[in-house]
């Protein structure tokens, strides 16, 4: 007998401080059931930080949850993603048509611009990158057929208004938050720090639970950026986070401490693996680290994240890479 599919969530909103309202939108994927927009009162209207995925009926669940705070779409004064993902970035064209609003994003983002642009471009570099790295042809045909999705869960491309860098200030009624850029999850990524009252919103970079994910391909070392990243966000001193995927938490460092910890947890697994099993490839690597084969469900994610932390050993000079038709890496 199959288990029951499990039903989608619906588009839920409530007040966490005086002036900040979290939006909780649905999400179609296994593990991850929603996401987070906060909304700030800014003037006759607020800004909404984040905006969820485009996907039929998404545009509902969106206003669903505003209209449970009293707010209104054509009301949002202006749009800022904290990253170019589909899940916070994914409905800001229709944000922007139904209310006029500007978007405010940073501008290294064509990892989200190739995804629109060139999908079967993208599809194909993938699955080279994962026969580079020793996966099977045959389990990987059949993996990369099944993966392919009607859409890229974004309305349409749009380019930001403004770029959302480093000491850029977004002025709401809830005091000024500023930009600090923190690359590693997607090179596009930033946080809003609210130094006043010690708010940061921290898209994916933290999280109510420690879950890595790296961009792979788009820049050196997103491992060492998101490690360099931690660090810079430390140095805030925040006491409450408003996440991409959680409740509000206020140990703020402890979540910093944790994915530290994890990140340098995996690299040594990662390290031992070459060292014991050495010339090793990245396919062979991801048992060892994670416990479990890929699987259709598993491979982009703990491919990409295993290639990253293989290159960040590289660059601080643990491992090296031996070319050929299947990438291997060996201890150096």
């Amino acid at each position: 007998m199959s288990s029951p599919t499990r039903r989608r969530e619906l588009g839920r909103g409530e007040r966490i401080l005086p002036g900040v309202w979290r939006l909780r939108l649905p999400l179609p994927w296994p593990g991850i059931p929603h996401c987070n927009a906060w909304a700030v009162a800014a003037g006759d209207g607020f800004v909404l930080f984040d905006c969820g995925l485009h996907e039929p009926g998404s545009l509902a669940q969106l206003e669903r949850a505003m209209a449970q705070v009293d707010l209104r779409l054509e009301h949002v004064r202006l749009l800022v993603c904290t990253h170019a993902h589909a899940d916070h970035y994914g409905q800001a064209a229709s944000i922007i048509d139904a209310s006029g609003c500007e978007l405010w994003m940073h501008p290294d983002h064509a990892h989200m611009r190739a995804a629109i642009d060139n999908p079967d471009e993208v599809r194909a570099r993938r699955f080279e990158v994962a026969l580079q790295s020793g996966v099977p042809p045959a389990p990987l045909r059949e993996w990369s057929a099944s993966a392919r999705a009607p859409g890229s869960g974004i309305a349409r491309l749009v380019e930001p208004d403004r770029e959302l860098v480093g000491g850029l200030v977004v002025d709401t009624d809830r005091g000024p938050w500023t930009v600090v850029e923190t690359p590693g999850h997607a090179p596009s990524h930033v946080c809003l720090h609210q130094p006043d009252r010690r708010l940061l919103i921290s898209g994916d970079h933290l999280l109510g639970r420690v879950s890595l994910y790296f961009d792979f391909g788009w820049t050196p070392d997103p491992v060492g950026e998101f490690l360099a990243s931690l660090d810079r966000v430390q140095a805030l001193g925040a006491r409450l986070c408003l996440a991409g995927h959680a409740r509000t938490f206020t140990d703020v460092d402890a979540h910093l401490d944790a994915n530290r910890a994890l990140v340098g947890e995996r690299l040594e697994r990662v390290a031992a693996a070459a060292s014991s099993h050495g010339p090793i490839t990245p396919y062979d690597v991801v048992p060892l680290l994670h416990g479990q084969e890929l699987s259709q469900l598993t491979m982009s994610w703990w491919l990409q994240e295993t290639l990253c932390y293989l290159r960040h050993l590289e660059a601080v000079g643990a491992l090296r890479r031996e070319e050929g038709e299947t990438e291997r890496w060996v201890v150096v």
